[in-house]
């Protein structure tokens, strides 16, 4: 039997975060949920984190087996559909719970992180990443209406920065450098 690793991260609002990880994954990722993840009240509800006194992120929380998709690719896609260098913002959506954020579960996604975004800012140029590391320590998932917000609401706001870009385009966009694979 495969472990099943979770993965939670913060690209903005969630609702365009949770459809673009749906869309590229499909089958390889499961209970794919958005919720809040890295503040510090208790059961936040969708009103208390948009006051951004709580810290908590936007986030989407899904499982996935490693066997079908690595937490690098994982991460890749997360560079690539969402502009990681705005601090606390997408888009016209501004505050810290919309930061671009990772939580990770173990050493060794902090690591492949770690990894990722040493291997990415160069397609940036002098943009830094600002990307932020954090432990896991809880998600609280969000309330039901945001689950699956975009297929429920057609017609709904979708973040214009959540879309996957090539690395060619993005070192385009930015006067970086196209990554390496390894």
């Amino acid at each position: 039997m495969t472990a099943v690793n979770v993965a939670t991260l913060g690209a903005g609002c969630f609702w365009g975060v949770e459809r673009s990880f749906a869309r590229k994954f499909g089958a390889a990722i499961k209970n794919i949920r958005v919720g809040y993840s890295g503040g510090s009240k208790d059961s936040p509800s969708y009103k208390d984190v948009c006051t951004g006194t709580t810290n908590h992120a936007e986030v989407v929380n899904f499982e996935f087996d490693a066997a079908q998709v690595s937490y690098a690719t994982i991460l890749d896609f997360f560079f690539r559909m969402h502009d990681p260098t705005t601090l606390n913002r997408q888009g016209g959506d501004k505050g810290t719970q919309y930061r671009s954020s990772i939580f990770y579960h173990s050493e060794e996604q902090k690591a492949i992180a770690e990894q990722v975004i040493k291997r990415v800012q160069p397609a940036f140029g002098a943009a830094q990443i600002s990307t932020t590391l954090e432990p896991f320590r809880k998600f609280w998932d969000g309330e039901e209406y945001h689950q699956d917000y975009l297929t429920k609401n057609p017609d709904g706001y979708e973040c214009p920065t959540h879309f996957e870009r090539s690395w060619e385009k993005i070192a385009k966009e930015f006067t970086g450098v196209v990554p390496s694979d390894n």
